[in-house]
C-alpha cells in the first residue's frame, strides 16, 4: 500500500491535539495548540488545519503518503454527514467540519464522537487489543462511551449512541445538565463526586475536605485513602452508582471486556474493585463471570490516537 501513514485531530474544548502515524499507531510528529473557541467557529476550523500542517510539516511525510484523517469531537454529531451538530464547549451550531479540510488538503476526513474515537484506539491499539466485543467509558468531567461489536464501532441511528452518561440511574436524582433527573453523569462523574464532596462540607459535617478551597474527585480519593469517613462515604456513593451503570451496559452488550477510562479511573484499585463488586451483584452471574473490567491503556495521548485509530479502521 503506498499511503501507510494517517493524522487524528483530538477536538476538545479548551486544546487540539494533532498528530500523524503509522499504522502501529507508532507517533511520527505530534502538534497541540489551544483552541480558542471562544473566536468562533472559523477560527477554531482554521486552528485545526493549522495543526494539521504543522504535523506534516514536522513529520517529513510525503503528503501522497497520508491515507485519512480522523477527527474526535465532542457530540452530538453526525458522523455520516461530517457535521458537528452542537456542544456546549465549542462554538460549531450544525457546521460541516470535513467538506472544508477535505477541500483543503485532497485528504479523505472521518468525524466521529470523541468517546467513539477512544473506543476504536483502545480496541485498536489499547487494553482491548484481541477482543470482538468491548466497551469503553470514559468517566471524568462527564461519563461518555463507546462500543465495539462484532468488530466495528457501533454508532447507532443517528450516530450518537453509547451516551451511557445520560442513562438514569436514579429516577428522583439530582439535575443533570442535559435536564434530565439522575443521569449517570450526575451521579458517578468527576463533576458529581466534587460537588458531593462540597455539599457534605457545606452541611457542617467533620471532614479534612474542609481544609480544600477547591474540591474535586482527586481530593475526595486522596482523603478517602488517608481514612477521611465523609470522603469515603461520598467516593464509595458514586462508585457504586457506576457500578449500576456498568451492570446496565453489560447486561444490555454483553461484551467480553468493559474498558474504563477518564480522571476518575486514575482512583486506584478501589475504583475496579467497588464497581466489580457491583456487577457481581446485580449482573446474571454468566455475564459478570465473562466480562472482564480493565482499566484503559493508553494514557495521556488516548484522544489523539484515538482519532488515528479512527482514521486507520474508516480506511480499511
Amino acid at each position: 500500500m503506498k499511503s501507510k501513514y494517517v493524522i487524528g485531530i483530538d477536538l476538545g474544548g479548551t486544546k487540539i491535539s494533532g498528530a500523524i502515524a503509522d499504522f502501529n499507531g507508532d507517533i511520527i510528529s505530534k502538534y497541540i495548540i489551544p483552541t480558542n473557541s471562544h473566536e468562533g467557529e472559523k477560527v477554531v476550523l482554521e486552528r485545526i488545519t493549522t495543526v494539521i500542517e504543522k504535523v506534516i510539516e514536522e513529520s517529513k511525510v510525503d503528503k501522497d503518503k497520508i491515507l485519512a484523517i480522523g477527527i474526535g469531537s465532542p457530540g452530538p454529531l453526525d458522523a455520516k454527514k461530517g457535521i458537528i451538530l452542537t456542544t456546549p464547549n465549542l462554538p460549531f451550531k450544525n457546521f460541516n467540519i470535513v467538506k472544508p479540510l477535505e477541500d483543503k488538503f485532497n485528504i479523505p476526513v472521518h468525524l466521529d464522537n470523541d468517546a467513539n474515537a477512544a473506543a476504536i484506539g483502545e480496541y485498536v491499539f489499547g487494553a482491548g487489543q484481541g477482543t470482538n466485543n468491548m466497551v469503553f467509558i470514559t468517566v471524568s468531567t462527564g461519563i461518555g462511551g463507546g462500543a465495539i461489536l462484532n468488530g466495528k464501532i457501533y454508532r447507532g441511528n443517528t450516530c450518537n449512541a453509547l451516551e451511557i452518561g445520560h442513562t438514569t440511574i436514579e429516577k428522583d436524582g439530582p439535575k443533570c445538565n442535559c435536564g434530565n433527573y439522575g443521569c449517570a453523569e450526575a451521579l458517578a462523574s468527576g463533576t458529581a463526586i466534587g460537588r458531593s464532596a462540597k455539599e457534605a462540607v457545606e452541611r457542617g459535617e467533620k471532614t479534612s475536605l474542609s481544609s480544600y478551597e477547591k474540591i474535586t474527585a482527586y481530593e475526595v480519593f486522596k482523603e478517602a485513602e488517608k481514612g477521611d469517613a465523609a470522603a469515603q462515604k461520598v467516593r464509595d456513593k458514586a462508585l457504586n452508582y457506576l457500578g449500576i451503570c456498568v451492570a446496565n451496559v453489560i447486561a444490555s452488550f454483553d461484551p467480553e471486556m468493559v474498558i474504563i477510562g477518564g480522571g476518575v479511573s486514575k482512583g486506584g484499585n478501589i475504583v475496579f474493585q467497588k464497581v466489580k463488586e457491583v456487577v457481581s451483584k446485580r449482573c446474571f452471574k454468566a455475564m459478570s463471570e465473562n466480562t472482564k473490567i480493565v482499566p484503559a491503556a493508553l494514557g495521556t495521548d488516548a484522544g489523539v490516537i484515538g482519532a488515528v485509530a479512527l482514521a486507520i479502521m474508516e480506511s480499511r
